[in-house]
């Protein structure tokens, strides 16, 4: 599916044009509160948003991390190597610069967003990354939060679980898994641990975050934390087998 149009990551920084299109979002998803429409807007857009830099990431630690023994399933080498420098050197990783003036975000016409690539390189490792996710993150939460009086804290959860989700969308979820939490760590602005759980063998994201859909007459996400544990675990069964 080819984009209508793609726009400035930079815009996010400004109010009048998030206003207008989290206003638009209401004919996605029928008309809500300022807050809850911000929020849903705020779920999609974030996963979008971090998705280049965490791509990088992975691809790039990869091709550093040592090879691990057969039967083993120790992947805190690919760690290691994307935030601890070596001999005192700044690792040299090609990371995608997550910054908001790096970033284009393309959409469909009605609004929804299709994806996002960053336009410049990243000189650093983990830590560098987490940086400039921090600076755009924040950017793009305050603006929200200003704008419809959503709660950055609940924002900013669902940042991390955005995270998560596309961490393990990547070829090795196994060793995305452990970026996942130095990651956030380093990214900062208070945000929660990412947690995960399996699913038989299959990973799976513990939410910390409600994107409200439900608020709007959809049902809930199959892994909401607004549902029973028991609920949450016999849908996810369902759904990841």
């Amino acid at each position: 599916m080819k984009p209508d149009w793609t726009a400035p990551a930079t815009l996010l920084a400004d109010a009048e044009w998030v206003r207008a299109r989290i206003g638009g979002a209401a004919k996605l998803y029928g008309c809500a509160a300022p807050e809850i429409l911000g929020t849903i807007w705020w779920y999609s857009l974030s996963s979008v948003l971090v998705a280049p830099a965490l791509e990088s990431l992975v691809a790039a630690t990869e091709s550093v991390a040592s090879p691990v023994p057969y039967g083993g399933a120790d992947h805190s080498t690919s760690v290691r190597a994307a935030s601890a420098p070596p001999a005192g050197r700044s690792p040299r990783l090609t990371l995608a610069d997550p910054s908001l003036d790096a970033v284009e975000i393309d959409l469909l016409a009605d609004g929804r967003f299709l994806g996002a690539r960053s336009t410049r390189s990243l000189s650093g490792g983990l830590p560098e990354l987490g940086a400039a996710l921090g600076e755009a993150l924040g950017a793009a939460i305050a603006t929200i939060a200003a704008v419809t009086g959503a709660r950055a804290r609940a924002l900013g959860a669902i940042a991390t679980d955005s995270i998560g989700n596309r961490l393990l969308w990547t070829p090795d979820p196994e060793r995305a898994m452990a970026l996942a939490e130095p990651l956030v760590a380093a990214i900062g602005l208070g945000l929660p641990k990412p947690r995960f759980v399996r699913v038989g063998r299959t990973p799976a994201v513990r939410r910390a975050s409600c994107c409200l859909i439900y608020e709007v007459g959809n049902p809930k996400c199959v892994s909401c934390p607004r549902q029973t544990p028991s609920e949450r675990g016999a849908r996810l069964r369902a759904a990841l087998g």
